[in-house]
């Protein structure tokens, strides 16, 4: 009997988010990305393409790349993964040949045409796309961190009543 754990389906996936308040969705697409990837690259949105995407956070890039770290390095012990901000939909290093799969949520797979298109115009292999089924509150939407911060629902997706 080996002590090897079963090799990773990829040897790098990506994901990216802005992971303003870690929840319930950003947990599960993160974990997708972990049991499929030796390596994860995690792209964070920086302030700036935060705002550019009309967005408002609670927390500034620093806090929600900390806050992710704490995350992964809790949930993930002996994983690697490195985070890159991410100034547009998809960093550069997403166009290297060494990513293979991108872990994404259904609200944001159809960004992968585009990232495919330009990936095959560099010689390089379209990357697979891994959905996440959105991840839903209690009443039935999406979780977001928008939700959580105007008091509607809590992380787990759990309804508050206590809309701010």
């Amino acid at each position: 009997m080996s002590d090897r754990k079963p090799s990773k389906k990829y040897k790098v996936v990506s994901v990216g988010g802005t992971f303003d308040l870690l929840h319930k969705g950003h947990r599960t697409l993160l974990l997708r990305a972990f049991e499929l990837g030796e390596h994860v690259l995690i792209g964070v949105t920086s302030d700036a393409f935060v705002s550019k995407m009309g967005k408002t956070g609670k927390n500034n890039y620093q806090t929600r790349v900390t806050n992710l770290i704490n995350f992964l390095n809790k949930s993930f012990p002996n994983t690697t993964y490195e985070i890159r901000p991410l100034d547009a939909y998809f960093g550069p290093r997403i166009y290297n040949s060494d990513v293979e799969a991108l872990v994404a949520s259904e609200e944001t797979s159809n960004k992968v045409n585009l990232a495919n298109k330009i990936r095959i115009a560099k010689g390089l292999k379209p990357l697979k796309l891994i959905v996440i089924e959105t991840i839903k509150s209690e009443d039935g939407k999406p979780i977001s961190s928008t939700s959580i911060r105007m008091g509607k629902i809590d992380c787990e997706g759990k309804i508050l009543g206590n809309e701010k």
